[in-house]
């Protein structure tokens, strides 16, 4: 373990170092001070540009085991302009955790991604952002989930639908509270790299006056993360409806997820084709 920690900090210093290096004194809005022995910035400059001492940041770059906060690696992520994916990697070298991003991220869906959903036929597939929003889907999921096309941002939010609409706890009928508490658990788990965010807020406050369930489960802090496996639909038309879920990250927009419902019978698929054609 202690080899695999050095490993990483080694990787850090040796990371910073050719971040520095690239970056020129005029690129940073220094002076550029004469004839530099090497390229890129002194260790100094890039200590003022983060608002850190020269000998703490000096330590990073030689690999010491010292205590790094996310603010400092933002700061320093700033005087090196990292692009996002340097700057996830200075956080995952740093801390082992990916940055917190407060700023929402632009969901775009690309045709590839849209085209991905509606190639899955019967099988219910949707991409949620980090705020559980769903966000595309495909025909199936709508067919059995509801019309997002129709549905207001909010409705669209899988926790403030899973707690306040009629139709969910009728589709889920038994197994609704084992569910909702799945839902808040994943939702307490996001929340937690964006506790405080004005959104967020907004969010827990609507839910608490508007569903009582909400209100005695928020307290506990609950987290989970992942599909939850085997579900159970209880259709208006179609009837009883079996799916085995996965879920996975889009790789060019990690704040997505790809969640897919599979027919986990031959009633369960022969319905849902029914559906399709009707």
């Amino acid at each position: 373990m202690e080899q695999s920690n050095h490993t990483r900090l080694d990787e850090l210093a040796q990371f910073l170092k050719t971040r520095r290096a690239r970056i020129s004194p005029e690129q940073a809005g220094l002076p550029n001070g004469g004839r530099r022995r090497t390229p890129g910035l002194r260790r100094g400059e890039v200590a003022q540009l983060s608002g850190v001492s020269v000998d703490w940041y000096t330590w990073l770059e030689q690999a010491r085991d010292i205590h790094v906060s996310t603010q400092v690696l933002d700061s320093i992520a700033r005087a090196l302009q990292l692009d996002s994916n340097e700057r996830k990697h200075l956080f995952m070298l740093a801390l082992q955790q990916l940055p917190a991003d407060l700023t929402p991220v632009e969901n775009i869906i690309s045709q590839t991604l849209q085209s991905f959903l509606d190639l899955q036929g019967t099988s219910p597939a949707y991409v949620t952002d980090q705020r559980l929003n769903i966000v595309a889907w495909n025909r199936a999921a709508s067919i059995i989930y509801g019309n997002y096309e129709s549905m207001s941002t909010r409705e669209r939010n899988t926790v403030w639908r899973t707690f306040i609409s009629p139709y969910v706890r009728l589709l889920l009928q038994e197994n609704w509270e084992t569910h909702a508490q799945h839902r808040l658990a994943q939702f307490r788990a996001s929340y937690g790299k964006f506790a405080g965010d004005p959104w967020w807020m907004e969010l827990i406050e609507e839910l608490n006056r508007a569903s009582p369930e909400f209100r005695a489960w928020w307290p506990k802090h609950d987290v989970l993360n992942g599909p939850e496996g085997k579900k159970i639909n209880h259709h208006p038309t179609a009837g009883l409806l079996v799916f085995d879920q996965i879920s996975f990250l889009v790789t060019d927009s990690s704040h997505l997820t790809v969640t897919i419902n599979l027919p986990s019978n031959d009633d369960t698929l022969s319905k849902l084709s029914k559906l399709l054609l009707e």
